[in-house]
């Protein structure tokens, strides 16, 4: 099968890719097998500076990386740039702090000795999405492979050339060969790969559909998976709220990447007595923003990474309104271009509200009051995150036992950092990736138990 990989600016092919026959498959998983048994034994301060080397990799090739994110998926350059350079942040942070995560951690118990110590488990398969092609994979590998485990990457066939450039990656920084690995193959062969004796855990990045397909198939061969599905988070502005300032972080919760990020903005939850306010300066930010090429420096928001993606989107602005939101701005469509769009007056019981929007398309709500507000917020099947607008904080964190999301930001939007947790509820998935957290998910926690 021939995978190829299509700029949505200009529809032009920017690569072609054949996917590997079962035979070569099998032959790539025997080898991270093997790769582990050596891999594992390599020291963790070795493995350390490693991570680090891959860091500086790709800081040297920002542009390189860069280039081929926006031309692949369409994202803004600026854009791209921040997204390797977050990468090299993810990691440097494990460079620095998996000593610290690994360590014995000592429990005092009737035992003369007894603590838990931290072994590697083998092959993760991680199961990429398009929307950030680099940082999806990077913050599953640094921790990953500093750990001590392999790597296996079964990216989305529209970045494969992302994928081939992430391999190098690790190859220029100095890993040993097939201790991480990219598959070109179709989604038909996941089941395959799970159920080789290579694959130990499953991390999977996407759409809540793709999550449920591959739990069920490692549930089958008793193997863990973490799941980082949709999200449709909240973004709540109380009526103290500085409006000027929340609608700059509005438009960058709601507008980066095109929209299409799990944790973005998509809800719009405003008390009443701003509701007016918030809006109207909303869509004054938002017509002041510049959609084109995404190559242009100058570029806010660019295409839809694929022209079905747009349709989706179109679909739902157009039901939505049929439901009885108000078209406040855009609604138009033209292959992956959809024009960033404002629907007011959203309730539940609209696809606006109820459904994830993957794309430039930012829904009003109206709330009575602070109360309702956090009621609006739980009416979700998903629970990524959720963000509050207003000057009174102390207040704002009383309320953070009301939401049942995996984050809660205070006049920030939602966002991931290699320090912090990250993970959701519900239909948003399960599992922590980064900090500690995100390296216990793929280690033995071993514990061990001495009398003398």
């Amino acid at each position: 099968m021939e995978f190829k990989s299509v700029n949505p600016y200009n529809g032009e092919e920017v690569g072609s890719y054949s996917s590997l026959t079962q035979k070569e498959l099998i032959e790539k998983l025997d080898r991270s097998q093997i790769a582990f048994e050596s891999w594992r034994k390599v020291s963790l301060a070795e493995r350390c500076k490693l991570i680090k080397k891959a860091g500086q990799v790709l800081r040297d090739h920002i542009e390189t990386y860069a280039n081929i994110i926006t031309i692949e998926m369409g994202k803004p350059i600026s854009e791209s740039r921040s997204e390797v350079s977050k990468c090299a942040w993810v990691c440097d942070y494990y460079a620095e702090n998996a000593k610290a995560f690994l360590e014995d951690e000592i429990i005092s118990t009737d035992a003369d000795e007894s603590f838990v110590r931290h072994d590697p488990i083998g092959g993760v398969l991680a199961i990429m999405p398009w929307n950030f092609p680099f940082w999806q994979v990077f913050r599953y590998a640094a921790p990953t492979l500093t750990a001590g485990n392999t790597g296996i990457l079964k990216h989305a066939p529209n970045v494969f050339g992302c994928a081939q450039l992430i391999e190098e990656v690790f190859s220029k920084a100095g890993y040993p060969n097939y201790v991480f690995q990219n598959l070109i193959v179709h989604h038909d062969q996941t089941e395959l790969i799970i159920s080789n004796k290579a694959i130990k855990a499953i991390t999977l990045t996407g759409s809540e559909r793709a999550g449920s397909a591959v739990a069920e198939i490692a549930g089958r061969y008793i193997k863990k998976t973490v799941l980082e599905l949709g999200g449709n988070n909240a973004f709540i502005v109380w009526e103290d709220a500085d409006i000027d300032k929340s609608v700059e972080l509005a438009l960058s919760a709601r507008m980066l990447n095109c929209g299409q990020s799990c944790i973005a903005a998509k809800r719009f939850i405003l008390v009443e007595n701003i509701y007016d306010e918030f809006v109207q300066k909303f869509t004054q930010a938002l017509k002041n923003m510049r959609y084109g090429d995404p190559l242009d420096e100058i570029t806010n928001i660019g295409p839809l990474a694929r022209p079905d993606l747009a349709d989706q989107l179109n679909k739902q602005v157009k039901e939505s309104v049929e439901q009885g939101a108000k078209l406040l701005l855009g609604g138009i469509q033209k292959g992956c271009f959809h024009e960033p769009t404002i629907l007011g007056d959203v309730v539940p019981g609209m696809l606006a509200f109820d459904q994830e929007t993957f794309g430039p398309l930012a829904a009003m709500v109206k709330a009575k009051d602070i109360d309702h507000a956090f009621v609006l917020s739980e009416n979700s099947n998903y629970g990524l995150g959720v963000t509050v607008c207003t000057k009174n904080s102390e207040k704002a964190l009383a309320y953070a036992h009301k939401v049942s999301d995996g984050a809660y930001f205070i006049n920030e939007l939602v966002k991931s950092d290699p320090r912090l947790p990250f993970g959701g509820t519900k239909n948003s998935g399960y599992g922590r990736e980064l900090a500690k957290d995100g390296m216990m998910e793929f280690v033995n926690r071993k514990t061990i138990y001495v009398k003398r």
